[in-house]
């Protein structure tokens, strides 16, 4: 549990870094540069596509040459890359440069440290160790929501202004990369043989691992970037700081839930607790599309972080659990990887149904989708008597 908690710290203050930033891309392109849905929505999709592909080649470096935290420190380190990438941007092409810098680094961290976590884990464990993770990183975005929103109070909302929090945002990815002193990383002796190329053993994979990663590719299509439900609250009358705040709510709400689902997901199966997280995500976008007012709002990003506690963990869990050992750090790459070639269409869909029809409609095609996904889930997965 040790090494569960300082990996945790490491994504706490490097989510801290992040989340000080995030929430007020949006409103800083669309204020500062005019910018529209449709761009943000393509600036988000092409930035967590272009970093998903990476996840599955790093997991395969990190099954391969088993060394997973200098590769895990050095997706961390391009986030202080990220911020200085931002400072400098004058334009909607230089936030797109920046969210590209970024998200190549959570692609080339985030197979070699859920290995980390799940080595760490005791076997009958694995939803709690994983829940604990996501409950840490989490509690880091909410500081640095609640942070950026303080910031943003105290100083305005201008150019100048958003750049001097792109600066502060600085530190604690700095204090991130100090964590790694303190992580163990579980040795292995490198193969010697030939390893055999992943794709000629895909027919011999765990059945429900490819159909869970073909029910993660229907989700995706309708989950579009968070981007969007800020921009929908802002839509809605909502200011920069008001949007911030809802923001805060949503990730702490799953800060405080990952820990009890996960462990619930010990207990009861992944499958119940996945499929019951898409229901109720399908609930939360039909709130997004219909909500008028704002108090619906408050309670609408309030079961939203509900929903991502029930499923960011729990998740991972399961495909570390279904995986082959040699392939683990593979197969956790990929299921990142197929999500994220997922999400470029999802967010050009949305910004596109957002400019031609309204804020509702891309959101009741999410809401579709998820349904659909859930319903596949709960028919098709079969889950051992003994999970």
């Amino acid at each position: 549990m040790r090494n569960i908690i300082f990996l945790g710290l490491i994504s706490f203050f490097m989510d801290i870094s992040s989340e000080m930033v995030y929430p007020i891309i949006p409103l800083y392109l669309t204020s500062a540069f005019g910018a529209t849905p449709a761009i943000v929505g393509i600036i988000e999709g092409i930035a967590e596509s272009t970093a998903s592909l990476l996840k599955v080649f790093s997991g395969y470096i990190t099954d391969k040459y088993k060394k997973k935290k200098p590769i895990a420190f050095i997706g961390y380190a391009t986030g202080f890359f990220y911020k200085v990438t931002l400072l400098f941007a004058s334009g909607w092409a230089g936030i797109l440069t920046a969210r590209v810098v970024d998200r190549l680094g959570k692609g080339i961290r985030t197979a070699p440290r859920d290995v980390m976590v799940s080595e760490s884990a005791d076997k009958n464990a694995m939803g709690k160790a994983f829940g604990v993770h996501k409950a840490l990183d989490m509690a880091g975005s909410a500081i640095g929501i609640l942070l950026s929103f303080l910031l943003l109070k105290q100083i305005g909302n201008n150019q100048a202004d958003y750049k001097m929090i792109f600066a502060v945002s600085i530190v604690p990815t700095v204090l991130a990369l100090i964590m790694f002193a303190f992580v163990k990383e579980k040795k292995e002796q490198r193969e010697l043989k030939k390893r055999e190329k992943f794709w000629n053993n895909v027919s011999a994979l765990d059945g429900r691992l490819k159909l869970y990663l073909v029910v993660v590719f229907i989700f995706t299509l309708g989950n579009s970037s968070n981007s969007f439900l800020l921009l929908r609250a802002k839509s809605a009358g909502f200011d920069d700081t008001s949007v911030i705040l809802l923001y805060f709510l949503y990730n702490l709400t799953v800060s405080v839930l990952s820990v009890p689902f996960g462990k619930l997901s010990d207990r009861v199966g992944r499958k119940q607790i996945l499929a019951c997280g898409y229901s109720l995500f399908s609930i939360v976008y039909l709130g997004f599309a219909f909500a008028t007012k704002s108090i619906s709002f408050v309670i609408i990003f309030f079961v939203y972080g509900i929903f991502t506690a029930m499923t960011a963990g729990v998740e991972r869990a399961l495909i570390a659990e279904i995986s082959p050992v040699e392939l683990k750090g593979t197969m956790l790459g990929l299921h990142s990887t197929i999500a994220g070639i997922a999400l470029l269409p999802a967010s050009v869909i949305c910004g596109l149904l957002w400019n031609r029809f309204g804020s509702a409609v891309p959101f009741v095609f999410g809401a579709t989708m998820s349904a659909v996904a859930a319903l596949l889930l709960v028919v098709f997965f079969k889950t051992p008597q003994k999970e």
